[in-house]
């Protein structure tokens, strides 16, 4: 027993190496993306902190979720970061699993390259939209009397730039449309819908969505509008820059090949077309030796035929 768990031990140790080093060679290509969409994730909390400082608590508006949906209250509030933090490990293990499962569909950089490019996005039409009208949060820290419905003024740049995290983050007022929750949620989602392999778990993933959906406007984190709008905003954006972006290419086929590389094969193709060859270097110098001697040939044809005619 202990030498066939030592041998599986041995064969996912390999594997992980293996895929660690695939993914290394990717990184060192794609790292500047894949920065600038993590630096960005600061960016937005930034803003999102700069937002609180314009937020001036107010009494809550007409809302028909509101209406439809009873309060939890205060006290419930955990249900709904509870299933979105069991949604984002999830996701994050799942994009993770090349590296153990030996069947695999996607190189996790490329796969997370795209993910960012998603955020990015939609996080900048978000920034775009809750600053441009801020609206008195519905939350139980945003209302009248609560002591952070309010920031005072920073006493320096640095109190600004440093957001207060992780507690900045969580008791944040007025960065309502749209919902940065659902972001995360539906670009998770679309995601693995594309990418993904088990019907069930998309299914399953799609309620997670709806659900979740449900229990931050019962929760009064954000107006029904603040989710609504995430819904077919995040939806568009996946599907517009999906199409500008290049597909993930097929794990069957092997590694994909780097800029050098393309560039490089690009210059042999083309000297290949400017010789009138079609074929790859080693058949190109054997169809020269082949053509040099039919030339021969055609040139031993012509110099006889003076002779023939004498």
């Amino acid at each position: 027993m202990s030498f066939y768990v030592a041998r599986k031990g041995s064969k996912l140790w390999r594997r992980v190496c293996m895929e660690t080093s695939v993914e290394l060679q990717l990184l060192a290509e794609k790292w500047k993306l894949l920065l600038s969409g993590l630096l960005f994730q600061y960016i937005h909390g930034l803003a999102a902190r700069g937002v609180h400082y314009l937020h001036h608590p107010g009494p809550m508006l007409q809302d028909l979720g509101f209406f439809l949906l009873p309060e939890l209250g205060q006290d419930k509030a955990y249900i709904s970061e509870s299933l979105f933090s069991f949604l984002f490990v999830s996701f994050v293990l799942w994009t993770f699993h090349p590296f153990i499962l030996q069947s695999k569909k996607f190189y996790t950089v490329l796969l997370w390259r795209r993910v960012l490019a998603f955020l990015v996005a939609s996080q900048t039409l978000r920034i775009i939209t809750f600053y441009s009208t801020q609206l008195p949060g519905p939350n139980y820290h945003c209302r009248e009397g609560s002591k952070l419905a309010r920031l005072p003024r920073p006493d320096s740049v640095l109190e600004v730039l440093l957001i207060n995290f992780p507690r900045g983050a969580i008791y944040g007022c007025g960065d309502l449309i749209f919902s940065s929750h659902m972001i995360f949620t539906l670009v998770f989602v679309l995601t693995y819908q594309k990418y993904g392999t088990k019907r069930c778990i998309k299914q399953i993933a799609w309620l997670i969505a709806v659900v979740l959906s449900f229990l931050i406007i019962a929760s009064r984190k954000h107006y029904t509008v603040d989710v609504v709008v995430a819904w077919y905003t995040v939806n568009l954006v996946v599907f517009f820059v999906d199409k500008k972006l290049p597909e993930l290419p097929d794990r069957t086929t092997g590694l994909p090949l780097s800029t050098k590389d393309r560039d490089g094969k690009s210059k042999e193709e083309n000297l290949k077309l400017i010789n009138g060859h079609s074929v790859d270097s080693t058949d190109w110098r054997q169809r020269t030796q082949v053509n040099g001697k039919l030339l021969e040939d055609v040139n031993a044809v012509h110099a006889d035929s003076p002779m023939n005619g004498t």
